[in-house]
């Protein structure tokens, strides 16, 4: 009797397939389980319904022209300390005027930036941004 031929040949390979199905649900379940990540920008919103302020609040509108000449109420600022000594003055008022910031279209978002910045690290919190439809197209 010829032995090669009584018996199966003798497979060498490993089966892959019930491995890679395994390997196929682990990485399933870490996606599932991994935490969504959030990106989200945190307010100090108002609770509650406020009563409405019983005086008009004072407003102070800077704009920032297309170069990013800063104007403080239509008068043109000669340079950043003067702005951030307004900036200052605003801040420690007893009740911060509303400062209004109304960019130009064509102006650097880096101009901006730089003026809201100032507004905030001075103490400045009634800040609001103006005129936005310019950029709605």
């Amino acid at each position: 009797m010829n032995r090669s031929s009584d018996e199966p040949d003798v497979m060498l390979d490993i089966n892959t397939t019930p491995l890679i199905d395994v390997m196929l649900v682990l990485i399933i379940m870490l996606i599932i389980t991994i935490p969504v990540q959030l990106h989200a920008v945190h307010l100090n919103l108002p609770a509650g319904n406020p009563a409405p302020p019983q005086t008009p609040p004072v407003v102070v509108t800077l704009e920032i022209d297309f170069d990013g000449t800063v104007l403080w109420d239509g008068q043109v600022l000669a340079d950043r300390l003067v702005l951030e000594r307004r900036l200052r003055q605003a801040a420690l008022q007893a009740v911060q005027p509303e400062v209004h910031l109304r960019p130009n279209k064509l102006v650097a978002y880096k101009e901006v930036a730089a003026v809201m910045a100032s507004a905030q690290r001075l103490g400045l919190t009634k800040l609001g941004l103006v005129g936005n439809e310019q950029f709605a197209n």
